[in-house]
């Protein structure tokens, strides 16, 4: 049977001699400078663009944390505001109730009433300007505030 094996060996190994033999010339084959350049070339542009991608990246992380921390302020800052304004309010009522208080007759206690209610109201409107002006503005620098960031973000373009 070992002499059946041996020529069905001899015939594969002679018909696959000429791959065998590309394989060993395929290993000692030298690469043409013009492809090492190519790769190399690539390689590089590659490695830029991936320091451009990381540089892009920590732009757009910076924004965010700009973004982020202008907002927590504007936060503190509103909620400031909003304390304060329930603190005058409730100054304002127990001042009117002194002073409800100290009316001598019923038609003093009707005007006081009248009076605090009127300044009730124009304080709202007030209040109302004001918190028209600071949302506008705040809208205002928001917008400003991402278009600057990504100005900064996007330097290049496409």
């Amino acid at each position: 049977m070992t002499t059946e094996i041996n020529p069905v060996l001899d015939s594969v190994k002679g018909a696959f001699a000429p791959v065998t033999e590309a394989f060993k010339n395929f290993q000692n084959l030298e690469v043409p400078e013009a492809a090492r350049e190519f790769v190399k070339k690539t390689a590089n542009t590659a490695k830029d663009r991936a320091a451009d991608v990381f540089a892009g990246s920590e732009k757009v992380t910076a924004a965010i944390e700009t973004a982020a921390a202008d907002s927590v302020s504007e936060a503190a800052k509103i909620s400031r505001t909003i304390q304060q304004a329930i603190y005058q309010d409730v100054e304002a009522f127990f001042a009117g109730i002194d002073r409800l208080a100290s009316a001598k007759s019923l038609n003093e206690a009707v005007q006081i009433q009248s009076d605090m209610a009127r300044a009730r109201g124009e304080l709202l409107v007030t209040r109302a300007k004001a918190t028209t002006e600071y949302l506008g503005k705040l809208v205002a620098n928001g917008a400003k505030t991402a278009q600057d960031n990504l100005a900064k973000v996007y330097t290049k373009s496409a």
